[in-house]
């Protein structure tokens, strides 16, 4: 058992009707927020409990905070960190492997990437992520990394929660109820992506059954402006942020006066503190997610894409003492090059390289990275084998790489995580991890005791048992922490 109470599940019913009536022009990033504020209020006032407070973790830690960033679609492990000389001398034969897969594959298909050597490590990096090379010397590549299943929707579950079949929280969602938040005006936990949702929607950053306050809120990166980044920042009405206090400490006078009358009435007094946070939020969100006020040589560092935006973004937000920040590449599954993989991935690494390169830089260079866990990688990779022609399934160029959950490459930085290092291997074709494999959930539980939490006993409980992220599975794996 872990030390952290079970908060109360009971959610006021009038919630949304609070925020739709209210007449503030509350902004949506703090929709989440306000409303688990809302809905945990009663254990509040009754125990003096606040879920997002920040948290001791079980043991010193060396992560602090987790910047996730997601290339939803599964990106190729033999094209970006774990290169196979074998799928040259194989090109256009077949490969003494008979794994199954989800759709029909045929002969060996190359890398059409070159890889070259960086940093006194001397690991081998694909030219789509030279930027990432650059800083390999602080960089745990994992290249045996297996998953379940070769399908996205229950490795996307399985990834962010855990498990592949049931509703259960998110990881952001455990390190949040963990640890809590060092800033009471942000959400602990944000998950952005640009122009909509990833295939499962908000159920990849949900709480599940932990209060809701754990649950990520939801930013759409795509826009530059603030007043479009996030929907009603600004106050509906127009006012000045002094006439908006007035109002709102108008109506909160109002507000008291009719609670003399209903004491100990838990759902009034969330009503109350709910306005305060999401007051609290609309000033602080608005500098938070302003990256003009970065110099313009760290905006040239990152680069002038939807990506870098959303990664300069997630630095501010970890400076600021937000929890858990996942970043998706963009709606839907972006990274699934069943068609034309050298186009495909050379354009979305032209995205986000130079971005992911210059957080690392930045993130060191101000001092963050020591305890700011940076991870990378999608929900599974992609088969060394090429993608056969088929109705509905590819265009037919014989070009692309078909999913692949037997073995494939993720990585961490900073964070306690081990740089310069490169663990497991994959077989001389990349298609299964054969030396030091890693699950998810064994990923898991890595990244919990770099956070500071022994897997197996940051547990909720919920219908008649313990639950924990890893379920009843995951191993710490020792030799990617430094």
């Amino acid at each position: 058992m872990n030390d952290h109470q079970p908060y109360s599940h009971s959610l006021p019913a009038t919630r949304r009707d609070f925020l739709r009536r209210s007449g503030m022009g509350l902004g949506t990033l703090g929709l989440a927020s306000i409303l688990a504020e809302g809905a945990t209020q009663p254990v509040r006032a009754a125990a003096g409990v606040n879920p997002m407070a920040p948290k001791s973790p079980q043991f010193p830690g060396k992560a602090k905070a987790v910047i996730h960033i997601f290339l939803n679609g599964g990106p190729s492990q033999v094209d970006t960190f774990d290169p196979k000389p074998a799928l040259d001398r194989y090109h256009g034969k077949s490969i003494p492997l008979d794994l199954r897969t989800e759709r029909e594959t045929g002969a060996a298909y190359r890398s059409p990437f070159k890889f070259q050597k960086y940093g006194e490590s001397g690991i081998e990096v694909s030219e789509l992520f030279s930027h990432v090379g650059e800083m390999i010397d602080d960089v745990c590549v994992i290249r045996s990394m297996h998953a379940d299943v070769p399908n996205h929707e229950p490795s996307l579950m399985l990834m962010n929660t855990g498990s592949a079949q049931f509703v259960r929280p998110s990881v952001g969602s455990w390190v949040t109820y963990g640890l809590g938040s060092e800033n009471q005006n942000l959400p602990g936990f944000i998950a952005m992506c640009p122009s909509g949702y990833p295939i499962k929607g908000a159920e990849n950053w949900q709480a599940g059954f932990l209060p809701g306050a754990y649950q990520a809120t939801y930013i759409d990166s795509r826009h530059r402006e603030i007043e479009r980044l996030i929907a009603n920042i600004r106050n509906a009405a127009g006012l000045g942020r002094r006439q908006q206090r007035r109002q709102l400490d108008l109506l909160e006078q109002l507000n008291r006066r009719h609670q003399e009358a209903r004491q100990q009435d838990a759902d009034l007094e969330a009503r109350l503190q709910s306005f305060e946070l999401a007051y609290r939020m609309q000033m602080e969100a608005t500098d938070a997610f302003d990256i003009s006020q970065e110099p313009e040589s760290i905006r040239e560092m990152y680069g002038d894409t939807v990506q870098a935006r959303q990664i300069l973004i997630a630095r501010r937000l970890v400076e600021r003492g937000v929890r858990y920040i996942q970043l998706w590449h963009g709606q839907g599954q972006p990274w699934d090059s069943h068609d034309q993989i050298e186009k495909n991935h050379r354009r979305l690494a032209g995205e986000c390289s130079q971005a992911i390169g210059a957080l690392l830089k930045d993130l060191k260079q101000r001092g963050l990275l020591q305890d700011t866990l940076v991870m990378w990688g999608g929900e599974f990779g992609r088969t060394p084998t090429v993608e056969l022609p088929k109705p509905g399934a590819n265009a037919g160029t014989v070009s692309g790489r078909d999913h692949n959950h037997y073995g494939f490459t993720m990585w961490l930085a900073g964070g306690g995580a081990k740089g310069g290092y490169v663990h497991g291997a994959t077989d001389e074709f990349g298609f299964q991890a054969v030396e030091n494999r890693v699950h998810v959930h064994d990923l898991h539980a890595t990244v919990l005791r770099l956070l500071g939490f022994d897997h197996t006993q940051l547990t909720y409980r919920y219908a008649g048992r313990d639950f924990r992220l890893t379920d009843v599975h995951g191993r710490i794996v020792e030799e990617l922490i430094a």
